[in-house]
C-alpha cells in the first residue's frame, strides 16, 4: 500500500469500512458520522483514495450466480510485445473486473463477469475474435469464504 499518501484518517476509513457498509438511504452520511466525519469529507478522501491508487476498488462484493449471473477465471498466452494492447483492450470491457500480467505460459489473467453464462461466452469470444488468441477457461469448481481483513 502507498502509506505516504494516506494519513490517520484514510486509515481508520478502509480499517472501518472493510467490516461493514451501511445499508441506508444514505449509506455514506451514515459511516461518516460512525467515522466522525460529513459525508462529503468521507466521498471526498473515497475518491483520492481511489484516483491515487490506493485503492484499486470500492464497492461490494456480489455473489453474481445467486442473480443468475457467472464469474469466470480466464488466462491468454500473449506474445510479449502484444500484452499492453490486450490488457488495454481488456480494461475497456465491461465484463471485465480486471486483468493481470504473470511470468508464466499463461501471461495474462483476468476475470469476466457477467448477467448470464451466455453473456460470458459472447465476451470470451469478442476477445477471442478481436485478439486471434485463445482464451482458456477456469470455471469455479468451490467457493471459499475468507473474510479477509486487512489492517492498514
Amino acid at each position: 500500500m502507498h502509506d505516504a499518501a494516506m494519513d490517520d484518517t484514510d486509515r481508520r476509513i478502509v480499517n472501518v469500512l472493510q467490516d461493514a457498509f451501511p445499508v441506508s438511504a444514505r449509506p455514506y452520511r451514515t459511516a461518516a458520522r460512525r467515522l466522525g466525519l460529513t459525508e462529503s469529507e468521507l466521498i471526498g478522501r473515497l475518491k483520492r483514495l481511489l484516483r491515487t491508487g490506493v485503492l484499486s476498488r470500492f464497492g461490494p462484493l456480489y455473489q453474481i450466480e445467486r442473480a443468475g449471473g457467472r464469474y469466470l477465471l480466464c488466462a491468454m498466452r500473449v506474445p510479449h510485445d502484444r500484452v499492453g494492447a490486450v490488457a488495454a483492450m481488456l480494461d475497456a470491457m465491461p465484463e471485465v473486473a480486471h486483468n493481470y500480467e504473470r511470468d508464466h505460459v499463461f501471461n495474462l489473467w483476468f476475470v469476466l463477469a457477467a448477467e448470464s453464462p451466455a453473456a460470458v461466452d459472447r465476451a470470451v469470444d469478442r476477445i477471442e475474435d478481436v485478439t486471434g488468441l485463445q482464451v482458456f477457461a477456469f470455471p469455479k469448481q468451490r467457493e471459499y469464504f475468507l473474510d479477509l481483513r486487512l489492517t492498514v
